[in-house]
């Protein structure tokens, strides 16, 4: 529904040159860490994968936030997996996992998941009711 929502850097396609140069990096660094190890490769990998998912974020929650596409699945999901990742590894850097933790997480993950689906759902909503009135007049 009309037209997509400009960067506030427009005409310079900055997020998809993000996600350009972090998907060059993430291969580049994939193949270091193939032939050399975790010390050639790891830095351009995970600059890789930082860079394309700041580009990746930035283009969906401006689309998101305008009305002109709902990615609320999306956004909700990178805090859960993010929240879920750093207790998973904070645990095994002090113990081993133990099963019970993942169900336990499991149904926090769930509830979480649930609270940011309607707080984001929300203003992806009153944007793309302004939207149609806006195209209306």
């Amino acid at each position: 529904m009309g037209e997509r929502p400009q960067a506030p850097w427009h005409p310079l396609p900055l997020s998809e040159l993000l996600i350009l140069v972090g998907a060059v990096s993430t291969v580049f660094g994939l193949d270091r860490l193939q032939h050399g190890g975790i010390s050639n490769g790891g830095p351009a990998l995970f600059a890789g994968i930082a860079a394309v998912l700041i580009g990746t974020v930035e283009v969906t929650l401006r689309e998101h936030l305008s009305g002109y596409r709902s990615h609320t699945l999306i956004l909700t999901l990178l805090p859960l997996i993010v929240f879920h990742s750093a207790v998973i590894l904070i645990v095994a850097s002090l113990t081993t996992v133990p099963k019970a933790l993942n169900v336990g997480l499991l149904l926090v993950d769930v509830a979480l998941g649930t609270v940011l689906f309607r707080l984001l759902r929300a203003p992806y909503l009153d944007a793309r009711r302004e939207r149609r009135f806006a195209r209306r007049r």
